[in-house]
């Protein structure tokens, strides 16, 4: 699955910001690749409202 960070990390949470920087998310409009997994998946419901999912 394909991640990518929409809005900005400033203001949110700090687990959420560190949620996002294990996904390798640190900018907006960072891209990765990412296994389509429960470990995952449970990752992106944490910042659904930051990214943009697309799966393969």
């Amino acid at each position: 699955m394909k991640i990518k960070l929409v809005k900005s990390l400033i203001g949110s949470k700090k687990d959420q910001i560190a949620t996002a920087y294990s996904l390798g998310l640190k900018k907006i409009g960072d891209v990765t690749e990412q296994p389509d997994n429960a470990a995952t998946r449970g990752k992106v419901q944490k910042i659904v409202h930051l990214v943009a999912v697309e799966e393969d």
